[in-house]
């Protein structure tokens, strides 16, 4: 397979973003967004997805957040959506449970070519660390719309908001690690009976 990675920047009169991912890393990354919480959740998907990434982000944080997390969502989309390419070969779909403790969630996610997330968490609380824990629906809003993926997440149990959220974005870097690995039975192929997604 060709080297999976890619680059986006996106320029918006709200953001500045950057966007890099390989999909074949180590876990690596570096983060320079002004949202720790987020920089928190989003070192999850690298280390558990064994992917690289990294995100520089500047926005209108004195308004509040939304507008960077959500527009973090967006560039990191389309960056995966580039570096994964026409999709041949990868097992296209993905899953995993993830507990911390009292919580457990799952995520699954298909590289269908079709953008759709059912996001079923109730927060036990509306902050953490000064998070507004509602952001996370739109960065993977944002996500999926331009990665162009069906996402489900689920959290299935947890009392404690900062643990109900790792456990989503530990599941969800678990289960693009496995949605994008390459099937050597299916080199060259379009995991789909369409013959395209």
């Amino acid at each position: 397979m060709a080297e999976r990675k890619a680059t986006v920047e996106r320029n918006t009169l709200e953001t500045q973003i950057t966007a890099a991912v390989n999909l074949d890393g180590s876990g690596v990354a570096n983060f320079d967004t002004g949202i720790p919480f987020l920089e928190h959740m989003l070192d999850q998907i690298a280390r558990h997805g064994l992917m690289d990434l990294e995100i520089s982000a500047t926005g209108d944080l004195h308004i509040d957040d939304h507008h960077t997390v959500e527009d973090i969502g967006i560039t990191l989309g389309q960056a995966f959506s580039q570096a994964v390419g026409d999709k041949k070969g990868i097992m296209r779909y993905g899953h995993a449970y993830c507990p911390l403790d009292e919580a457990l969630s799952r995520v699954v996610i298909d590289f269908s070519g079709r953008p759709g997330l059912t996001f079923n968490v109730d927060f036990t609380r509306a902050s953490v660390g000064g998070f507004d824990v509602d952001l996370f629906m739109e960065f993977f809003q944002g996500f999926v719309n331009h990665a162009q993926v069906t996402l489900h997440i689920d959290n299935l149990r947890g009392d404690n908001t900062h643990h109900q959220a790792e456990t989503i974005f530990k599941a969800f870097g678990r289960a693009m690690r496995m949605a994008l690995a390459e099937d050597p039975r299916m080199a060259g192929v379009t995991p789909s009976t369409k013959g395209v997604l």
